[in-house]
């Protein structure tokens, strides 16, 4: 179990000082700092999920649609020199942090959106492999966070390619166990088999970490039923020949998209934990989330 003390963890803002692609976050499931890119300044995504914390209100309208590539890779560059120095920690945002979370961990894809929605991903990804050895940061790992809908477009397995030869790690998504589920939850038209087969294609080629949130819809947590299935769509992903290195079982931990949402209690994540590890044999780490209700 991961325990969420930090109040950075409560904070996981995609704007720093002036920077408009990337950010710094502590977060709870790297156990370290990660540097975000967001390659979805549009806040455009082909999910829609009940849980997401980004605000797409019009008041809320984003300052700039499109990637400037320049300027992102001169935040990044500055941002990495700045966690190198320590100079990151002097940050009233970040003063705080203890000793043994002051480890820089990951450069992570994510954002406002799909990430592997970006049009020159590969690049992307080539130009932060390039970056990052020269500054002769091998113990950084990259990481794609995603809902792993378009794996299977070849702009995204050339840069999941370099990932791989450059200390990366796939983390995606998967938080249903049944198509019904699925629709509700991440609304999308994107059909439910469509991110399974995407799964097992990726699996395939390395190990992925399975990232999976549970709450309560309209005060119900999930049923039992649904999360057996969940183990069952791991299993089948197992039985092909995919590897999965580690399933991340969390709830909600920031505002969601919609008041109907509320996270789990931390006995309710652990009960599911347990389900997925008796049933799969998988490694499975849990993260808690808020303020959860009580159970009745």
């Amino acid at each position: 179990m991961v325990d969420l003390t930090l109040p950075q963890h409560h904070s996981h803002s995609r704007r720093f000082e002036d920077n408009r692609f990337c950010y710094p976050v502590v977060s709870r499931r790297s156990k370290g700092l990660s540097l975000g890119v967001n390659l979805n300044p549009d806040k455009i995504c082909n999910f829609d999920c009940v849980y997401c914390q980004v605000d797409r209100s019009p008041e809320a309208e984003p300052e700039v649609t499109f990637v400037e590539t320049d300027r992102l890779f001169g935040e990044m560059e500055a941002l990495v020199d700045e966690i190198r120095s320590g100079e990151i920690w002097t940050h009233p945002q970040f003063a705080s942090v203890p000793a043994d979370r002051r480890r820089f961990n990951d450069i992570a894809f994510s954002g406002d959106g799909e990430p592997t929605s970006y049009k020159n991903f590969d690049e992307i990804i080539r130009r932060t492999a390039d970056l990052k050895r020269s500054r002769g940061l091998d113990q950084v790992k990259l990481v794609l966070i995603s809902n792993a809908s378009l794996f299977h477009r070849p702009v995204v397995q050339r840069g999941m390619s370099i990932l791989d030869e450059n200390q990366g790690e796939v983390w995606a998504k998967l938080d249903a166990g049944t198509a019904d589920y699925f629709e509700k939850v991440d609304r999308t038209r994107i059909p439910f088999q469509q991110v399974l087969d995407n799964l097992l294609l990726a699996a395939h080629v390395r190990p992925l970490v399975i990232q999976s949130l549970f709450m309560r819809l309209d005060g119900t947590p999930p049923g039992e039923s649904e999360i057996l299935e969940y183990c069952e769509r791991l299993n089948t992903i197992k039985r092909h020949g995919g590897r999965l290195k580690l399933v991340q079982i969390y709830t909600v931990a920031r505002r969601p998209a919609e008041d109907f949402v509320a996270p789990l209690a931390p006995q309710e994540v652990d009960a599911i934990s347990e389900t997925v590890r008796q049933r799969t044999g998988l490694t499975v780490e849990s993260y808690y989330g808020g303020e959860a209700p009580p159970i009745s």
